[in-house]
């Protein structure tokens, strides 16, 4: 089974693909083709599509599985011409792994908002694009080019199945204690709600700390937190996220590479009311000019932070210390909803590979039992928990697989399909 996956952002476009072998369409007990690989397997082909590098141009670059790679730059701002030109690399050129376009099985996409609605991700219909569309307003940098993604393949694999993957519903369990805000709640009526995003790599790193640790997923209690240019934290107890900190956009909670997180909604009253500034200037104040960057004055990237704090920068040692202690306070805040907590996960960019957030975050949580590996947490860790022996508490550093996780969810909704036709013709 062949599973091209798709995953825009505003000035970005990631796809791969995934050969699985076999249909993978038998799910019976004795076919190894009806079981997906415990582990992400590598994908046969990748692509990378960059707008921002050079206005007006498209960067493009392609690797395969054999180790093929072709890189061009076209002068285009249209999304469809450009998407087009890069999935041809598919089937076309030296980075060809398929015969034609109808080798593929089933495409999956990242729609970052799927609203109240979409629990679980959804095979593609005309109700579910309008459903994206309508959406828009919640997300009006995503969801109009997940849509646009979603136009391009069916101009170019017709009859293949699409699935909708939505970020948001992996917090679609939220209580209304947990996604109401205390304004008139006929605003909550209209849809204004926290959602939380990042809902894949949590989904993700849920199942991966139940392999690593080899526990039932039902049966722990976790804090995923996705530490990157956006962050976000979920509180998973019973398989189930029951707590999140980004809301109804992905503006609020921790600090951010350019995002403020949460602040005091007075502040946004008094800036507004400044003669220089108007909305689409606090939007981007807000979004692309606070975080790390505004703090630090310096960088959104928090590996040339931690360099100016050897040297004596004072600025950059205050905003990790910010971000720290926002990230911190916000873990408090999840061991409360969760009543426990058997691990917590660090995920993502910063995540993944920067020890020193790793052990300025744990070692204030050393009254719950959890006690950091201080050499394993130096030795780049991946996939593996670097909490000591004897520790209550286990901290494991995962590799998030967002693109695997869309695969994964292409099949079941593959199955799920198979399943109900089977039931209706009998």
């Amino acid at each position: 089974m062949k599973i091209l996956v798709l995953n825009a952002g505003s000035s970005s476009q990631k796809s791969c693909l995934y050969d699985l072998g076999g249909d993978l369409q038998d799910n019976s007990q004795d076919s190894p083709a009806g079981k997906l690989p415990d582990t992400a397997p590598a994908p046969i082909w990748e692509a990378m599509v960059d707008w921002t590098h050079h206005q007006g141009f498209a960067e493009i670059t392609v690797k395969t599985h054999r180790g093929d790679r072709w890189t061009m730059e076209i002068e285009s701002s249209d999304r469809a011409e450009v998407i087009t030109k890069t999935l041809a690399t598919l089937w076309t050129g030296e980075t060809a792994v398929i015969a034609d376009p109808t080798a593929i099985n089933i495409i999956g996409h990242r729609v970052v908002h799927g609203g109240a609605k979409y629990r679980e991700s959804a095979i593609i219909n005309a109700d579910v694009k309008q459903a994206i569309a309508d959406l828009a307003a919640f997300a009006p940098v995503h969801n109009p080019v997940n849509l646009a993604g979603i136009a391009i393949c069916e101009h170019i694999f017709p009859n293949i199945p699409q699935v909708a993957v939505f970020d948001t519903a992996f917090h679609a369990h939220l209580s209304p204690a947990v996604y109401t805000y205390a304004i008139p709640y006929k605003y909550t009526e209209q849809g204004i709600r926290r959602y939380g995003f990042h809902g894949t790599s949590h989904q993700y790193c849920r199942d991966r700390a139940a392999q690593i640790l080899q526990r039932d997923v039902k049966d722990l209690r976790l804090i995923t937190c996705h530490l990157g240019n956006g962050c976000s934290l979920a509180a998973i107890r019973d398989g189930q996220c029951i707590d999140t900190t980004m809301g109804f956009t992905p503006l609020e909670g921790l600090v951010m590479g350019t995002r403020s997180g949460s602040i005091d909604a007075g502040i946004l009253l008094h800036l507004l009311r400044q003669p220089d500034m108007d909305v689409d200037k606090l939007d981007r104040l807000l979004n692309r000019e606070s975080g790390l960057l505004g703090i630090s004055g310096m960088s959104a990237d928090l590996r040339p932070l931690i360099a100016a704090i050897a040297e004596g920068n004072p600025q950059t040692k205050l905003a990790i210390d910010v971000f720290v202690h926002r990230l911190r306070s916000h873990i408090g805040a999840m061991v409360a909803s969760l009543g426990g907590l058997d691990a917590i996960v660090f995920t993502a960019g910063i995540g993944e590979n920067a020890a020193i957030i790793r052990a300025l975050t744990c070692e204030n949580f050393e009254f719950l039992g959890l006690h950091l590996d201080q050499q394993l947490n130096e030795q780049r860790p991946i996939d593996c928990d670097i909490a000591t022996a004897d520790s209550q508490v286990r901290v494991l550093v995962i590799h998030t697989q967002e693109d695997w996780e869309i695969a994964r969810e292409c099949w079941s909704a593959e199955e799920k399909g198979k399943r109900k036709k089977e039931k209706a013709n009998s």
